[in-house]
């Protein structure tokens, strides 16, 4: 280990789970979420690729009908977020990560997480956040910018959490358990993963 170590969250996300709401496996049925009804609509055509689509108050996910419940389940979660981001298209500045750093150290860390600073970056590709504890510095990756916001709070939090325990050992994840949406953006970055191997995605739409 170097003397000036740094640590982060990468792109590979530990298996958890990601707590999503419980949709059943009928096909063209309406499932109810916070906003709007939810349908998923199973395609034989469909072999890997996930999309989705508002059509009047009624969100449609597209899906390959060999996926299982299980990852239905967490894709009309990741598809739900994705739309939410896209709709929303916030880039939240440089000036107020600060801000929202300072607040969630107070919330969840009783203030004890100060960092000397706190940015975006553009040369993480593989991490989602990454911190130097000696310096007391915080960088988050651009591919967050756009994601829903707990999402980036939890990035945060999670770089947060590292400025006071270095590693993924218990202690560290017990400072996270505050986080009401920690498994939720867990199971959010985990789908964003699984994406970006997909060969094909977002695809057009299919009736």
């Amino acid at each position: 280990m170097s003397a000036d170590p740094s640590f982060g969250l990468t792109g590979e996300t530990p298996a958890r789970s990601a707590g999503r709401p419980q949709y059943s496996a009928a096909a063209h049925r309406p499932r109810a979420s916070s906003t709007s009804a939810v349908e998923v609509r199973r395609s034989a055509r469909r072999s890997r690729t996930v999309s989705a689509y508002r059509e009047g108050d009624r969100t449609i996910v597209l899906i390959p009908a060999r996926m299982s419940e299980a990852e239905e389940r967490r894709w009309v979660g990741v598809m739900l977020d994705k739309l939410a981001a896209q709709e929303s298209k916030r880039v939240i500045g440089g000036g107020e990560l600060a801000e929202r750093a300072e607040r969630l150290s107070g919330q969840y860390l009783d203030c004890r997480a100060r960092p000397a600073s706190v940015r975006w970056v553009t040369n993480q590709n593989t991490r989602w956040g990454s911190c130097t504890p000696a310096e007391g510095s915080i960088r988050l990756s651009h591919r967050l910018q756009g994601m829903p916001e707990y999402v980036v709070d939890y990035v945060l939090l999670h770089e947060l959490a590292h400025l006071l325990v270095p590693g993924h050992g218990p202690r560290f994840w017990g400072l996270l358990e505050a986080y009401p949406r920690t498994e939720r953006a867990r199971g959010y970055l985990e789908g964003v993963v699984a994406a970006e191997r997909l060969p094909h995605l977002p695809a057009a739409r299919e009736r």
